[in-house]
């Protein structure tokens, strides 16, 4: 067995005990200290952060009764939260020491102890412990990639009734735990309206956790959504928590969910029924909390009817549905999104004195916007970007020739399967190749269009 790169402490009143766990551990591990006063655990505690703690059950005069033992693993934790402690224990003692593992310790060895045994447990506690600071790690990370997003994204801009009742929705459904289902056409603001909800709600201090479901490949969906160990496939070099173990306590945001493939559906399905996950290449159950968020562009309800989305997996993830309005439907609110976005890009771009002549607004609210507010956000930024005037005017602003009548297909003699082909091959040449202006058009993910592509050739 190599040496592992790992901090081992252990602690024990009997100096027979110290000897040969140190003579056994040095061999495997890279650092191993003993310690026979427990007194001093806090003092070793704050000069060093140790992997695996082996922590004696019984000290002293007090023999079997574990009294100091679960004082000092209490203590250990107080310290540090994230300590793993695996105690050592008399065959007597084994009733008290799966108490102590409820009580927070990992594991327990027997005293005497089979080398093998107390090797594998304390590898095992070591990987536990390497996992739980990676965790620690991401969702410190995640939370700060969340607070960056946010950034100018506080509040949701409309002042329109179809705005309104989304906001009333969103107060109402932010302050309970209650799975959302948010619908609507790409680029209407679906991730916005997830974020809020996850804002306004009691969980909004924990991560908020974004995943485009129909992005993720089927050969990685497991090991994307819920972790894998190492070893668990060939490009496993590490054990890798999974999204659903990174948003818990928080919440977990999964977009475009109508993409997910029947299979993988059932297995979304059971991990939301039993609320735990197990990493790809392992048997141990970990518990998740989330509070969970789905958005889908797709005719959800149509689809389950027709047998393409699973009915009891819809009824899982919409105990409240919040449909968000495409921008053609609320076109009162596109003053007000202009604004905001020529504020932010002229400040973006230091051309803080650009506004909006009123025929260049007039030309924005007389578009048809089928890529709704992220179509009119990139307009303003690219005419802010290439504007030479203070005053944005109609011919800065471009649109692709959405409404530009295309050839009548007779579509009497294809088959469906021809219709789809022929319906994504003239969407691309329409957009000049541009495959996620296409997905775009076609309400698709840029990966499920480029799957589509990929099976009809073209």
């Amino acid at each position: 067995m190599p040496q592992e790169s790992g901090k081992i402490l252990v602690i024990d009143d009997d100096e027979d005990v110290l000897v040969a766990a140190r003579l056994l551990l040095k061999k495997h591990f890279s650092a191993v200290t003993v310690e026979k006063a427990p007194r001093n655990i806090p003092a070793l505690l704050q000069e060093e952060h140790y992997d695996v703690i082996l922590l004696d059950m019984n000290f002293g005069p007090e023999g079997g009764s574990g009294r100091e033992g679960f004082h000092w693993l209490e203590r250990i934790l107080q310290i540090d939260p994230a300590a793993v402690v695996i105690f050592i224990t008399a065959f007597g003692d084994v009733e008290k020491a799966v108490q102590a593992i409820k009580a927070g310790a990992f594991d327990f060895v027997l005293k005497p102890w089979h080398n093998e045994k107390l090797l594998a447990t304390v590898s095992a506690a070591l990987q536990f412990r390497r996992s739980r600071l990676e965790l620690s790690r991401i969702r410190s990370q995640q939370k700060q990639l969340s607070a960056d997003m946010d950034q100018g994204f506080q509040e949701i801009i409309g002042g329109s009734a179809a705005m309104q009742e989304v906001f009333a929705s969103i107060q109402k459904v932010a302050k309970t735990d209650a799975n959302v289902l948010i619908l609507g056409e790409n680029g209407a603001g679906k991730e916005l309206v997830a974020r809020a909800i996850h804002r306004q709600s009691p969980r909004a201090e924990k991560v908020f956790i974004s995943v485009d479901v129909g992005a993720i490949s089927q050969s990685l969906f497991e090991s994307e959504l819920f972790g894998h160990v190492k070893g668990a496939f060939t490009d496993a070099r590490q054990d890798r928590p999974g999204r659903f173990e990174i948003a818990s306590g928080g919440s977990l945001f999964l977009d475009e969910i109508g993409n997910l493939p029947p299979g993988l559906q059932a297995k979304l399905l059971t991990v939301l029924q039993n609320r735990v996950v197990t990493r790809v290449g392992s048997h141990r159950p970990i518990p998740i909390d989330i509070r969970l968020i789905c958005a889908s562009n797709l005719p959800l309800r149509r689809m389950a009817a027709e047998g393409q989305f699973r009915q009891d997996l819809l009824y899982r993830i919409n105990t409240v549905e919040i449909r968000v309005p495409p921008l053609r439907e609320r076109r009162e609110d596109i003053p007000l999104l202009a604004e905001h976005f020529l504020r932010r890009y002229g400040k973006k771009y230091q051309k803080p004195r650009l506004r909006l002549s009123p025929a260049a607004l007039q030309r924005l609210q007389s578009h048809h916007w089928p890529g709704n507010v992220r179509e009119l956000q990139h307009a303003i930024e690219r005419a802010v970007i290439m504007g030479e005037s203070d005053t944005l005017q109609p011919g800065d602003f471009f649109f692709a020739p959405q409404d530009l009548p295309q050839p009548e297909i007779s579509l009497d003699n294809y088959q469906l399967e021809e219709v789809e082909k022929l319906v994504i091959r003239k969407t691309i040449e329409k957009h000049g190749g541009n495959v996620s202006r296409a997905a775009k058009e076609l309400g698709l993910t840029r990966p499920a269009l480029y799957r589509r592509m990929a099976k009809y050739g073209l």
